[in-house]
C-alpha cells in the first residue's frame, strides 16, 4: 500500500490567488468614470485637472456663460483619458455639467443630470441582455463630486433638492469649493452646518467602509469620513512659498494656499478617498449597490426585453408647457363663465316662458268659466220660454 503524498508546507496554493488577481486586475487596468456637478465658477475643471496632474479640460471662458441663458438648459459633456502609472492604466472618464444652477429659474435643472445617470444604468442592463457581451459599453457613474459654493451659511434649496435625488443613485461626494475664500474658523462652521443639513434632509452620502480587522485602515476611513464635505483648492500653478518651496497653490498678498497642505484643506484627503484607497470600493459599490437597485426596480415593472418608457416632459419646452397649460385654463374658466351666463339666462327664460304659460292656462281657465256660466244661463232661459 503506498503511503499518501505528504503536503508541501507551503500549503496548497490558495493563498497565492490574490496575487492571481492581481496579474490580471494588471493586465486588464481598470476604468473609473468621476461626474463633477455644480454651479460654473466653483473649480470643477481646476480640480479635475489637479487631481490627475494633468489637463484633461482646458479652463472655460465664464464671461460668457450667460449667452446662452435662453436655453436655460443643463448640459452633459463627456471628458475620456487613459493614465498611465507604473504601468498600470486607468481609463478616465470625467463627466462635466457645465450650466447647472446659473441661471434665475434652476426648476428641473438637475434633470438632465439625473436622466444622464438612469440612462447608463439602461444603457448597461440592457447591454447585459444581449446574447453577446464581449464588448460592453460602461459609463455608469462610479463617483460625483457636489460642489458647495462657499457661502459660510449653509446649503441653499437647489443643493439640497439635487443631492436627495443624486445620493439614491451614485457614490454621492460633497465637497466645499474654494475653501481658501474663508477662515479657518468659518470653514469649520460651515461644514458643520452642512454635515447638519445632510443629516437632518436625510441625503446619502458615500461613506468610506471602516474595515475593524485593520486597524490602520479603519483609523483612515473614519479620518476621511470625518472630513466630510471635503475642503478644496484646485489649482494647476506652481507658486513658491515664502520657506523657497514650489508647490501647487494660490498666492496672496498674506501668503500662499497650498493646494496639498493639509492645515489649507483636504485636497490630499480627497484624492486618497478616490484614487488610492477606495476607488474600488466606488466602483464596487456602483455595481452591487446603485447598479442592482436600478436593475430589481426595473425589472419589478418591466418584461424582460422591453424598452423603458421615457418620460414625455422635456425641461427644455417646460416653462411653454406651463404656459400653455395656464392659457388653457384661462380659456377653459372663460368658456365656463359665459357657459353658466348663458345657462342663467336660459333658466330666466325657461322661468318666464313658465310664467307665460301659467298665466295663459289661467285665462284659459277663466274663459272656460265664462263660457260655462254662459251656457248655464243661456240653458235657463230657453227653459221658461217654453
Amino acid at each position: 500500500m503506498s503511503a499518501a503524498p505528504v503536503p508541501s508546507s507551503d500549503g496548497i496554493g490558495i493563498a497565492n490567488l490574490p496575487n492571481q488577481k492581481h496579474k490580471i486586475v494588471a493586465k486588464r487596468g481598470a476604468h473609473f468614470t468621476m461626474m463633477v456637478v455644480g454651479e460654473s465658477g466653483l473649480g470643477k475643471t481646476t480640480l479635475v485637472n489637479t487631481l490627475f496632474t494633468t489637463e484633461l479640460s482646458p479652463a472655460k471662458n465664464y464671461n460668457k456663460r450667460h449667452y446662452k441663458q435662453l436655453d436655460k438648459l443643463t448640459e452633459v459633456e463627456i471628458i475620456k483619458a487613459e493614465l498611465e502609472e507604473k504601468q498600470f492604466k486607468v481609463k478616465l472618464t470625467v463627466i462635466d455639467t457645465p450650466g447647472f444652477g446659473d441661471y434665475v429659474n434652476n426648476r428641473d435643472s438637475w434633470s438632465p443630470i439625473v436622466d444622464f445617470i438612469d440612462d447608463q444604468h439602461e444603457a448597461y442592463m440592457r447591454q447585459e441582455q444581449q446574447p453577446q457581451r464581449e464588448e460592453k459599453t460602461d459609463l455608469r457613474v462610479h463617483a460625483c463630486l457636489y460642489f458647495i459654493r462657499p457661502t459660510g451659511h449653509t446649503l441653499k434649496p437647489l443643493d439640497i433638492e439635487i443631492m436627495k435625488r443624486l445620493g439614491t443613485r451614485v457614490n454621492l461626494i460633497p465637497v466645499v469649493a474654494k475653501a481658501d475664500t474663508l477662515t479657518q474658523n468659518d470653514l469649520f462652521l460651515f461644514k458643520q452646518r452642512v454635515r447638519e443639513v445632510i443629516a437632518a434632509q436625510g441625503i446619502r452620502i458615500y461613506q468610506p467602509p471602516v474595515e475593524n480587522d485593520d486597524e490602520a485602515s479603519a483609523e483612515h476611513a473614519r479620518m476621511l469620513t470625518d472630513a466630510i464635505p471635503f475642503s478644496i483648492i484646485g489649482s494647476t500653478e506652481d507658486v513658491q512659498t515664502p520657506d523657497g518651496r514650489v508647490v501647487k497653490g494660490r498666492e496672496y498678498l498674506w501668503g500662499v494656499a497650498e493646494v496639498e497642505n493639509e492645515n489649507h484643506c483636504d485636497f490630499r484627503k480627497l484624492r486618497s478617498l478616490l484614487i488610492r484607497t477606495h476607488m474600488l470600493d466606488l466602483i464596487s459599490t456602483t455595481e452591487e449597490l446603485h447598479y442592482e437597485n436600478y436593475r430589481q426596480q426595473q425589472m419589478e415593472t418591466r418584461k424582460f426585453g422591453e424598452p423603458k418608457v421615457k418620460k414625455v416632459d422635456n425641461p427644455k419646452f417646460k416653462e411653454e408647457e406651463e404656459q400653455l397649460r395656464k392659457r388653457f385654463t384661462e380659456q377653459v374658466k372663460a368658456e365656463e363663465a359665459r357657459f353658466r351666463q348663458w345657462e342663467q339666462h336660459l333658466i330666466a327664460e325657461r322661468d318666464r316662458l313658465n310664467k307665460d304659460l301659467e298665466m295663459a292656462h289661467g285665462a284659459i281657465k277663466s274663459l272656460e268659466g265664462e263660457l260655462d256660466n254662459l251656457q248655464a244661463g243661456y240653458g235657463r232661459g230657453g227653459s221658461a220660454r217654453r
